[in-house]
């Protein structure tokens, strides 16, 4: 599982000129799944993204989690996330997920995240084409994978 975690001040996501999801502060998160993910790769990122310490404390520092500063998350399946690029000029994206697998480990990402953080979180719509709209505080971007955790 790939992530992009960007923490914001604000974020949302159209489908068809209709917003569907909206947040103010927290985390955007774009996500693309592969075959081969499992439970234990969604509970990992998760509690990992939920605890990321990324947000500023009193003192300016970033020692806070989006938990901590009661912030939202606006999650939005990407399935670019697993492009390959290395041969030729047009990405291939072999390794993404077959919707079949994907959208089950997408679905149990967003539930799983939402038990995480404590309260129902914001979503695009799987396949669909989507606007995202974002204004990335920071900025802070982290790209994660779940197949580096170490």
């Amino acid at each position: 599982m790939r992530v992009v975690i960007q923490r914001v001040s604000s974020a949302s996501v159209d489908v068809e000129s209709k917003t569907i999801g909206r947040i103010g502060l927290g985390l955007l998160i774009l996500v693309g799944c592969e075959n081969a993910d499992t439970k234990e790769d969604i509970e990992w990122t998760a509690k990992k993204i939920v605890n990321l310490r990324i947000f500023d404390d009193e003192k300016g520092v970033m020692n806070k989690s989006v938990k901590d500063v009661d912030g939202s998350i606006l999650v939005v399946s990407q399935f670019t996330l697993w492009a390959s690029y290395k041969k030729g000029n047009r990405p291939s994206y072999l390794r993404a997920g077959s919707h079949e697998i994907t959208i089950p480990l997408y679905e149990q990402f967003c539930t799983t995240l939402s038990h995480e953080l404590g309260k129902k979180i914001e979503t695009g719509q799987f396949g669909a084409e989507m606007q995202v709209s974002l204004v990335n505080d920071g900025p802070v971007t982290i790209c994660m994978d779940s197949r580096q955790k170490e």
